[in-house]
């Protein structure tokens, strides 16, 4: 591996810089590994000061996994795997918010994304990001032993990505809904994390969702705890890396100026999603 490549967790819980790459170059196997096990390690990790375009975008995350169109987004013209995602400056309102995994509604949800930020704010619109083995990992025994063999029902009818995000080229929504266990093993790594969300577990399998709400709401309360988060502060040319299915994340709405009225800023990032897998 290169001498100058470097991993600097950015957090006790999860997250890490890679620094000493430039992925606008092809990266060797050996230096493609070492970014892999930093991903595994750290669920997320992220790269400054990259000049990256679209194709080069596309390119670097097919290195993770075969890539995958977002079900209710359109993509770029000519690289429909990747997508804009676009705030406005009289907008306040961030696109993937509240906390949650990515398109945990379909059978098989997408195993990660790599982020790319064109345009940031002045301040503000950082993303967090929750570590969902140790939210497993913290729980009690009893609890574990309860929701090791429980499943939930995911389920994407009511968001309207079509009208709520003007900036982006939506596909009109039909609905989405899957099966999934609450407790799931990664692949790679062998470690069980909680595999649950706000955004769109609705109940557990043979169980109403009145019944289950006081327990959904416990677990991704606990998920989301501060010392299992940590935040991404984006700057232009970074490019971040996660893992979606040991993570939940939020974009953090916080440009207040206009949320009150006032001139807020433009966003504007670009998502490339890996393919999905089947929860297990």
């Amino acid at each position: 591996m290169a001498s100058e490549f470097k991993v600097r967790p950015m957090a006790g819980s999860l997250g890490a810089e890679i620094a000493g790459v430039d992925l606008s170059k092809p990266l060797s196997n050996e230096e493609f590994s070492g970014i892999h096990q930093a991903w595994l390690d750290h669920l997320v990790i992220y790269f400054r000061n990259q000049d990256l375009t679209p194709e080069q975008h596309r390119n670097f995350a097919l290195r993770f996994s075969k890539l995958e169109e977002h079900p209710y987004v359109e993509g770029l013209d000519g690289i429909p795997e990747i997508i804009a995602i676009v705030k406005e400056p009289e907008e306040y309102k961030n696109w993937g918010g509240p906390w949650h995994a990515d398109v945990t509604f379909k059978e098989e949800p997408s195993i990660g994304a790599a982020l790319y930020a064109r345009e940031v704010p002045d301040f503000g619109g950082d993303t967090g990001f929750a570590n969902m083995y140790l939210a497993y990992e913290t729980l009690s025994d009893g609890m574990k032993a309860m929701i090791d063999r429980l499943e939930a029902i995911h389920d994407s009818t009511g968001y309207d990505y079509y009208n709520t995000f003007r900036s982006m080229k939506g596909k009109a929504a039909v609905g989405d809904r899957s099966t999934h266990p609450v407790v799931i093993t990664h692949p790679e790594t062998g470690r069980k994390a909680l595999f649950v969300n706000r955004s769109y577990t609705t109940h557990f399998k043979d169980m109403t969702v009145a019944e289950s709400k006081p327990l959904i709401d416990f677990l991704c309360d606990h998920a989301s705890r501060i010392e299992f988060t940590t935040r991404l502060h984006w700057e232009p040319g970074t490019l971040g890396v996660w893992d979606n299915r040991v993570t939940m994340h939020c974009a953090i709405d916080d440009d207040f100026a206009a949320k009150n009225g006032g001139t807020g800023f433009r966003r504007v990032m670009h998502r490339a999603t890996f393919a999905g897998q089947v929860p297990n």
